[in-house]
């Protein structure tokens, strides 16, 4: 089940809560309509989803389960964050699972920080550092300490800490980027 294709995709789109189909479609860039139909009912059929309001589609508790399985994949892939190929297309809103696996965990050593990413594709997020932990939420802070906008690989990169890949270069930075370091002092 969760080897066809589009299924870990559709996974990753719901671990954030439900979303109505057309929000998957959105999130979903380049899977047919059909295809996307015949998924959610596989996934609903096997337990995996469930409708919620008849309307929005869930990961049901046995679903969430691959909540691990989609963190594992992005920690097994984090050499290649921040490389992007002609024609990939991204979300703001799948910059959380990236955040989770460049920052996983509580770490106390972490300073309280709020950055402003802006990517040009939809709404710009805020990735907020409070008690130790590193999320993201939709939307502009009121007062951020650092702004980024730029291209997602570029993003994705400079927040990785991988200066050296081109797309870095085209990232606009007001303030001081040097203080994201410190959000990974585990990893530095």
């Amino acid at each position: 089940m969760v080897g066809d294709r589009w299924v870990l995709l559709i996974v990753r789109e719901l671990l954030d809560g439900p979303r109505r189909y057309n929000e998957l479609l959105d999130g979903l860039p380049g899977i047919a309509t059909n295809l996307l139909a015949e998924r959610l009912r596989d996934l609903t059929a096997s337990g995996v989803l469930e409708r919620r309001d008849g309307s929005a589609y869930a990961l049901t508790e046995w679903g969430e389960g691959l909540r691990d399985v989609i963190h594992t994949l992005g920690r097994w892939a984090r050499p290649l964050m921040g490389k992007m190929e002609r024609g990939d297309e991204f979300r703001s809103h799948w910059l959380i699972h990236p955040i989770h696996v460049l920052f996983e965990g509580v770490d106390k050593r972490r300073p309280a920080m709020t950055v402003e990413i802006d990517m040009g594709d939809d709404d710009p997020v805020t990735v907020e550092s409070a008690n130790g932990r590193v999320r993201v939420l939709p939307g502009r802070p009121l007062s951020p300490d650092l702004i980024l906008k730029g291209p997602p690989d570029g993003v994705i990169g400079l927040l990785a800490g991988k200066h050296d890949r081109p797309a870095v270069a085209k990232v606009i930075v007001k303030g001081d980027a040097r203080r994201l370091a410190k959000l990974r002092p585990h990893l530095d």
